[in-house]
Protein backbone atom coordinates (compact mmCIF):
# COMPACT_ATOMS: atom_id res chain seq x y z
CA UNK A 1 0.00 0.00 0.00
CA UNK A 2 1.62 3.24 -0.64
CA UNK A 3 2.23 6.24 1.53
CA UNK A 4 0.54 8.98 2.87
CA UNK A 5 3.02 11.24 1.37
CA UNK A 6 3.03 8.92 -2.15
CA UNK A 7 -0.75 9.89 -2.42
CA UNK A 8 -0.91 13.06 -1.37
CA UNK A 9 1.50 14.22 -3.90
CA UNK A 10 -0.27 11.56 -6.52
CA UNK A 11 -3.28 13.74 -6.18
CA UNK A 12 -1.20 16.93 -6.33
CA UNK A 13 0.13 16.22 -9.07
CA UNK A 14 -3.07 14.90 -10.69
CA UNK A 15 -4.99 17.87 -9.91
CA UNK A 16 -2.28 20.04 -11.75
CA UNK A 17 -2.45 18.03 -14.47
CA UNK A 18 -6.45 18.68 -14.78
CA UNK A 19 -5.99 21.93 -14.19
CA UNK A 20 -3.65 21.51 -17.68
CA UNK A 21 -6.65 19.43 -19.52
CA UNK A 22 -9.15 22.07 -18.76
CA UNK A 23 -7.01 25.20 -19.79
CA UNK A 24 -6.68 22.95 -23.34
CA UNK A 25 -10.51 22.53 -23.48
CA UNK A 26 -10.99 26.32 -23.36
CA UNK A 27 -8.93 27.00 -25.75
CA UNK A 28 -9.82 24.39 -28.42
CA UNK A 29 -13.32 25.75 -27.74
CA UNK A 30 -12.49 29.11 -28.48
CA UNK A 31 -10.50 27.66 -31.83
CA UNK A 32 -13.77 25.20 -32.68
CA UNK A 33 -15.13 27.91 -33.53
CA UNK A 34 -13.73 30.09 -36.20
CA UNK A 35 -12.44 27.00 -37.46
CA UNK A 36 -15.92 24.92 -37.83
CA UNK A 37 -16.82 29.12 -39.41
CA UNK A 38 -14.30 28.38 -42.03
CA UNK A 39 -15.01 25.01 -42.84
CA UNK A 40 -18.35 25.50 -43.28
CA UNK A 41 -18.17 28.83 -45.29
CA UNK A 42 -15.34 26.93 -47.56
CA UNK A 43 -17.59 24.10 -48.27
CA UNK A 44 -20.23 26.10 -51.14
CA UNK A 45 -17.05 27.95 -53.01
CA UNK A 46 -15.34 24.45 -53.47
CA UNK A 47 -18.00 22.87 -54.78
CA UNK A 48 -19.33 25.43 -56.92
CA UNK A 49 -15.85 25.33 -58.33
CA UNK A 50 -15.62 21.58 -58.83
CA UNK A 51 -19.38 21.94 -60.51
CA UNK A 52 -18.30 24.91 -62.98
CA UNK A 53 -15.32 22.37 -63.75
CA UNK A 54 -17.44 19.54 -64.54
CA UNK A 55 -20.04 21.89 -66.67
CA UNK A 56 -17.11 22.94 -68.53
CA UNK A 57 -15.77 19.29 -68.97
CA UNK A 58 -18.89 18.15 -70.37
CA UNK A 59 -18.55 20.74 -73.31
CA UNK A 60 -15.42 19.92 -74.79
CA UNK A 61 -15.69 17.57 -78.21
CA UNK A 62 -12.39 16.29 -77.74
CA UNK A 63 -11.13 14.16 -74.96
CA UNK A 64 -7.93 14.27 -75.92
CA UNK A 65 -7.16 17.83 -76.14
CA UNK A 66 -8.82 18.15 -72.88
CA UNK A 67 -5.55 19.08 -69.75
CA UNK A 68 -4.46 16.79 -68.23
CA UNK A 69 -5.47 17.76 -65.09
CA UNK A 70 -8.39 16.95 -66.09
CA UNK A 71 -8.50 13.91 -68.44
CA UNK A 72 -5.66 12.55 -66.39
CA UNK A 73 -2.10 10.75 -68.10
CA UNK A 74 -4.13 7.76 -69.55
CA UNK A 75 -3.23 5.40 -67.34
CA UNK A 76 -3.39 4.39 -63.77
CA UNK A 77 -0.48 2.91 -62.16
CA UNK A 78 1.20 4.86 -60.16
CA UNK A 79 -0.85 6.81 -57.37
CA UNK A 80 -0.04 9.62 -55.29
CA UNK A 81 -1.23 9.64 -51.61
CA UNK A 82 -1.50 13.21 -49.77
CA UNK A 83 -1.63 12.90 -46.47
CA UNK A 84 -2.97 15.58 -44.15
CA UNK A 85 -2.99 15.19 -40.63
CA UNK A 86 -2.08 17.61 -37.59
CA UNK A 87 0.98 18.78 -36.64
CA UNK A 88 0.11 18.71 -32.65
CA UNK A 89 -1.07 15.69 -30.82
CA UNK A 90 -3.45 15.15 -28.05
CA UNK A 91 -6.52 15.23 -30.18
CA UNK A 92 -7.83 11.89 -29.78
CA UNK A 93 -8.38 9.79 -32.51
CA UNK A 94 -8.32 12.35 -35.31
CA UNK A 95 -5.14 11.54 -36.76
CA UNK A 96 -5.25 8.22 -36.38
CA UNK A 97 -8.56 7.72 -37.78
CA UNK A 98 -6.91 9.40 -41.48
CA UNK A 99 -3.84 7.09 -40.81
CA UNK A 100 -6.50 3.97 -40.42
CA UNK A 101 -8.47 5.39 -44.00
CA UNK A 102 -5.19 5.92 -45.90
CA UNK A 103 -3.74 2.34 -45.14
CA UNK A 104 -6.80 0.93 -46.18
CA UNK A 105 -6.07 2.75 -49.55
CA UNK A 106 -2.88 1.60 -49.42
CA UNK A 107 -3.44 -1.99 -48.90
CA UNK A 108 -6.30 -2.05 -52.01
CA UNK A 109 -3.22 -0.48 -53.98
CA UNK A 110 -0.81 -3.26 -53.13
CA UNK A 111 -3.57 -5.90 -53.79
CA UNK A 112 -3.99 -4.42 -57.18
CA UNK A 113 -0.18 -4.15 -57.90
CA UNK A 114 0.44 -0.30 -58.02
CA UNK A 115 2.65 2.08 -57.62
CA UNK A 116 2.44 3.88 -54.05
CA UNK A 117 3.87 7.29 -53.57
CA UNK A 118 3.40 9.35 -50.37
CA UNK A 119 3.15 13.02 -49.30
CA UNK A 120 2.29 13.99 -45.65
CA UNK A 121 0.90 17.21 -44.80
CA UNK A 122 1.66 17.32 -40.91
CA UNK A 123 4.40 15.63 -38.29
CA UNK A 124 1.58 13.20 -36.78
CA UNK A 125 1.18 11.40 -40.43
CA UNK A 126 4.88 11.46 -41.12
CA UNK A 127 5.55 9.99 -37.55
CA UNK A 128 2.94 7.30 -38.12
CA UNK A 129 3.67 6.43 -41.65
CA UNK A 130 7.28 6.21 -41.74
CA UNK A 131 7.17 3.10 -39.86
CA UNK A 132 5.76 1.10 -42.70
CA UNK A 133 5.81 3.06 -45.32
CA UNK A 134 8.99 4.88 -44.88
CA UNK A 135 10.49 4.11 -48.49
CA UNK A 136 7.25 5.38 -49.86
CA UNK A 137 7.06 8.95 -48.79
CA UNK A 138 8.61 11.06 -51.07
CA UNK A 139 7.95 14.62 -49.46
CA UNK A 140 6.91 15.67 -45.96
CA UNK A 141 5.47 19.23 -45.22
CA UNK A 142 4.62 20.91 -41.98
CA UNK A 143 3.04 24.11 -41.32
CA UNK A 144 3.84 24.31 -37.77
CA UNK A 145 4.67 28.10 -37.58
CA UNK A 146 1.03 28.42 -38.97
CA UNK A 147 -1.53 29.52 -36.60
CA UNK A 148 -4.58 28.63 -39.21
CA UNK A 149 -5.47 26.99 -42.48
CA UNK A 150 -4.76 29.16 -45.16
CA UNK A 151 -4.49 29.08 -48.83
CA UNK A 152 -1.42 30.06 -49.15
CA UNK A 153 -0.37 26.53 -48.07
CA UNK A 154 -2.69 25.04 -49.28
CA UNK A 155 -1.60 26.42 -52.86
CA UNK A 156 2.15 25.57 -52.03
CA UNK A 157 0.90 21.92 -51.39
CA UNK A 158 -0.89 21.93 -54.96
CA UNK A 159 2.13 23.53 -56.70
CA UNK A 160 4.02 20.70 -55.49
CA UNK A 161 1.60 18.00 -56.90
CA UNK A 162 0.88 19.68 -60.03
CA UNK A 163 4.67 19.96 -60.79
CA UNK A 164 4.88 16.25 -60.03
CA UNK A 165 2.23 15.48 -62.53
CA UNK A 166 3.79 17.45 -64.99
CA UNK A 167 6.70 15.72 -64.55
CA UNK A 168 5.09 12.46 -65.37
CA UNK A 169 5.81 10.97 -61.64
CA UNK A 170 2.07 10.14 -61.03
CA UNK A 171 -0.69 9.27 -62.50
CA UNK A 172 -3.71 9.73 -59.80
CA UNK A 173 -3.25 11.63 -57.09
CA UNK A 174 -5.76 11.52 -54.07
CA UNK A 175 -5.67 13.15 -50.64
CA UNK A 176 -6.97 12.07 -46.87
CA UNK A 177 -8.23 14.46 -44.27
CA UNK A 178 -11.15 13.99 -42.04
CA UNK A 179 -14.57 15.73 -42.74
CA UNK A 180 -15.88 18.06 -39.69
CA UNK A 181 -19.39 16.91 -38.81
CA UNK A 182 -19.73 18.01 -34.91
CA UNK A 183 -17.47 17.83 -31.74
CA UNK A 184 -18.22 14.17 -31.27
CA UNK A 185 -17.51 12.88 -35.62
CA UNK A 186 -15.55 13.16 -37.92
CA UNK A 187 -15.27 11.86 -40.76
CA UNK A 188 -12.43 10.52 -42.60
CA UNK A 189 -12.48 11.12 -46.09
CA UNK A 190 -10.24 9.85 -49.40
CA UNK A 191 -10.94 12.47 -52.36
CA UNK A 192 -9.36 12.18 -55.93
CA UNK A 193 -8.37 15.41 -57.11
CA UNK A 194 -6.05 14.30 -60.59
CA UNK A 195 -7.86 13.56 -62.58
CA UNK A 196 -10.83 15.21 -61.62
CA UNK A 197 -13.40 12.69 -60.81
CA UNK A 198 -16.56 13.95 -62.91
CA UNK A 199 -18.67 11.41 -61.82
CA UNK A 200 -21.82 13.48 -61.37
CA UNK A 201 -23.87 13.17 -57.58
CA UNK A 202 -27.71 13.61 -58.01
CA UNK A 203 -27.55 16.55 -56.70
CA UNK A 204 -25.41 17.72 -59.27
CA UNK A 205 -27.30 16.27 -61.68
CA UNK A 206 -28.67 20.54 -62.90
CA UNK A 207 -26.69 22.25 -65.16
CA UNK A 208 -25.93 25.67 -64.93
CA UNK A 209 -26.16 27.78 -67.73
CA UNK A 210 -22.54 30.03 -68.75
CA UNK A 211 -21.27 31.85 -71.76
CA UNK A 212 -17.35 31.00 -72.15
CA UNK A 213 -15.26 33.80 -73.29
CA UNK A 214 -12.43 32.70 -73.83
CA UNK A 215 -13.05 28.80 -74.86
CA UNK A 216 -13.68 25.81 -72.11
CA UNK A 217 -10.14 24.70 -72.96
CA UNK A 218 -8.41 27.83 -71.68
CA UNK A 219 -10.64 28.26 -69.27
CA UNK A 220 -10.00 25.15 -68.02
CA UNK A 221 -6.63 25.29 -67.98
CA UNK A 222 -6.34 28.25 -65.51
CA UNK A 223 -8.71 27.01 -63.78
CA UNK A 224 -7.94 23.30 -63.05
CA UNK A 225 -4.80 24.24 -60.61
CA UNK A 226 -6.70 26.61 -59.31
CA UNK A 227 -9.35 24.08 -58.17
CA UNK A 228 -6.59 21.78 -56.38
CA UNK A 229 -5.19 24.20 -54.62
CA UNK A 230 -8.97 25.02 -53.30
CA UNK A 231 -9.74 21.54 -52.91
CA UNK A 232 -6.81 20.67 -50.71
CA UNK A 233 -7.46 24.36 -48.66
CA UNK A 234 -10.97 22.82 -48.17
CA UNK A 235 -9.54 20.19 -46.69
CA UNK A 236 -7.22 22.02 -44.74
CA UNK A 237 -10.28 23.54 -43.22
CA UNK A 238 -12.01 20.55 -42.56
CA UNK A 239 -9.54 19.25 -40.86
CA UNK A 240 -8.68 22.50 -38.78
CA UNK A 241 -12.35 22.26 -37.31
CA UNK A 242 -12.40 18.15 -37.23
CA UNK A 243 -8.63 19.04 -35.05
CA UNK A 244 -10.08 21.35 -32.62
CA UNK A 245 -13.22 19.35 -31.84
CA UNK A 246 -11.76 16.22 -30.91
CA UNK A 247 -8.77 18.16 -28.76
CA UNK A 248 -11.70 19.66 -27.16
CA UNK A 249 -13.48 15.81 -26.49
CA UNK A 250 -10.25 14.64 -25.84
CA UNK A 251 -9.41 17.09 -23.41
CA UNK A 252 -13.26 17.39 -21.77
CA UNK A 253 -12.51 13.29 -21.56
CA UNK A 254 -9.23 13.38 -19.88
CA UNK A 255 -10.36 16.61 -17.31
CA UNK A 256 -13.26 13.89 -15.96
CA UNK A 257 -11.33 11.29 -16.09
CA UNK A 258 -8.49 12.93 -13.88
CA UNK A 259 -11.40 14.16 -11.64
CA UNK A 260 -12.35 10.65 -10.92
CA UNK A 261 -9.08 9.79 -10.28
CA UNK A 262 -8.60 12.59 -7.67
CA UNK A 263 -11.82 11.58 -5.59
CA UNK A 264 -10.47 7.55 -5.95
CA UNK A 265 -7.06 8.58 -4.50
CA UNK A 266 -8.51 10.59 -1.94
CA UNK A 267 -10.73 8.19 -0.37
CA UNK A 268 -7.59 5.71 -0.58
CA UNK A 269 -5.69 8.48 1.44
CA UNK A 270 -8.70 9.15 4.22
CA UNK A 271 -8.53 5.62 4.68
CA UNK A 272 -4.84 5.49 5.05
CA UNK A 273 -5.13 8.27 7.36
CA UNK A 274 -7.71 6.60 9.32
CA UNK A 275 -5.77 3.56 9.39
CA UNK A 276 -2.74 5.07 10.58
CA UNK A 277 -4.55 6.91 13.24
CA UNK A 278 -6.91 3.66 14.30
CA UNK A 279 -2.80 2.04 14.77
CA UNK A 280 -1.84 4.85 16.95
CA UNK A 281 -5.09 4.97 19.54
CA UNK A 282 -4.54 0.86 19.46
CA UNK A 283 -0.99 1.18 20.10
CA UNK A 284 -1.48 3.74 23.30
CA UNK A 285 -4.43 1.89 24.45
CA UNK A 286 -2.59 -1.27 24.77
CA UNK A 287 0.57 0.86 26.23
CA UNK A 288 -1.57 2.16 28.71
CA UNK A 289 -3.27 -0.90 29.63
CA UNK A 290 0.18 -2.86 30.39
CA UNK A 291 0.73 -0.42 32.45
Amino acid sequence: MASLDDLKKRITSVKSTQKITKAMKMVAAAKLKRAQDSAEKGRPYSEKMNNIILNLSSGISDKETAPKLLSGSGKEQVHLCVVLTSDRGLCGGFNANIIKKAKSYFAKLNKEGKELKIITVGSKGNDQLKRVYGNKIIENISFKNSKNANYFDAEKVGKIIIEKFQKEEFDICTIFYNQFKNVITQIPQAQQIIPLNTKRDDQNDLEDNYEFEPDEDEILSNLLPKNISTQIFKAMLENSASEQGARMSAMDNATRNAGEMVDKLTIEYNRSRQAAITKELIEIISGAESL
